[in-house]
């Protein structure tokens, strides 16, 4: 196990990091300070290794080009219909930048930050922090985040807390587009979900409030499945699942099978949702890790977070933080 510490660039006049955690597994996973982004994550097969995320080698694609690859997404993940909230009788405006939606924080939203980042080689760990002020993105309240990545074995693992001075939302996520295989699209592998139900969307692609069963959809992914349909066509897959409730923590979430079998992922997480996403909309101009190209269905997402716009619908699990109520997530991945 060890952590080497390097620099990937500067971005407004500010050092950024980079972190290799290497597992005595010789899973090597590269974390850097733009966004909290895991850059890149390599997993041993037969005659080699191989990278399983989708990245870049250098900062200036992160910042010009990148979806949220690896990176935190928040402080609100995902879409917030109509850029606004109301909170304790205010009514807060938010930037759109997805059409007249707030997606993922807003153009300069957590995953855009310079985290800094401290290294404890020890444990194979590196805790990276962040503080937010009141009015970041619209949102109030001063918040202090920090974001724990650890490495064991064949099994990373994300801790995250915040703790803030005012009531506000908080809901992070990590954002991993990952191929386990060596093809140019996720759509024959193996996905399964512990989910019966998933939110329903609105043209907007916000939800509508309604928890649907997934019986009988494409959404029902409780027993493996591919991104294909009967006729061998992709499935697009942007959704917000619904895990099962009474469900053990100690039990994954999702369980994923590359194509050729040589690996599996496995996800674990205290979240009450995961949004499945299939690299609908991925279309990449410049070359990402290894000189490969990035287009539509090339990384698969399991974002484990809150309901999307769940603060438009109170019946959805509360994602108001406050001084009293401090804000902890946690997830464990592991690809062997």
């Amino acid at each position: 196990m060890s952590v080497a510490v390097s620099t990937f660039g500067t971005h407004n006049a500010q050092r950024v990091d980079q972190f290799r955690l290497v597992s005595d597994t010789g899973v090597t996973v590269d974390l850097i300070g733009y966004g909290v982004a895991v850059r890149d994550w390599r997993v041993p097969v037969a005659g080699g290794d191989r990278s399983v995320v989708l990245g870049f080698e250098t900062l200036d694609a992160y910042l010009e080009h990148s979806p949220h690859f690896g990176a935190l997404a928040g402080r609100v993940a995902n879409r917030i219909k109509n850029s606004s909230f109301d909170l304790n009788g205010m009514t807060y405006q938010l930037p759109p930048n997805a059409g007249p939606l707030h997606l993922h924080g807003g153009s300069e939203g957590l995953g855009r930050q310079i985290w800094k980042g401290q290294a404890d080689a020890a444990n194979n760990v590196v805790r990276f922090t962040h503080f937010s002020p009141d009015g970041a993105m619209g949102y109030p309240g001063n918040v202090n985040f920090s974001a724990t990545y650890s490495l064991n074995g064949n099994v990373l693992r994300l801790e995250l807390y915040a703790t803030t001075d005012a009531a506000t939302p908080i809901s992070l996520v990590q954002h991993q587009y990952f191929n386990l295989g060596a093809g140019d699209d996720v759509l024959d592998h193996s996905i399964q979900v512990n989910s019966s139900a998933y939110t329903e969307l609105g043209s907007d692609l916000t939800p509508t409030g309604a928890i649907l069963p997934s019986r009988a959809t494409a959404y029902d992914l409780r027993a493996a499945r591919s991104m294909r349909d009967a006729a061998g066509q992709p499935v697009a897959y942007d959704i917000g699942m619904v895990l099962d409730t009474g469900r053990k923590l100690s039990d994954p979430i999702a369980t994923v099978v590359g194509p050729d079998q040589a690996l599996t992922l496995k996800l674990w997480s205290d979240r009450p949702g995961v949004q499945v996403y299939n690299g609908v909309w991925t279309d990449i101009p410049v070359p990402g890790l290894n000189g490969k190209m990035y287009g539509k269905h090339s990384g698969l997402c399991l974002e484990d977070q809150a309901f999307a716009d769940a603060v438009h619908n109170p019946h959805f699990p509360n994602v108001i933080y406050s001084p009293e109520r401090p804000y902890s997530h946690w997830c464990e991945i592991e690809i062997a």
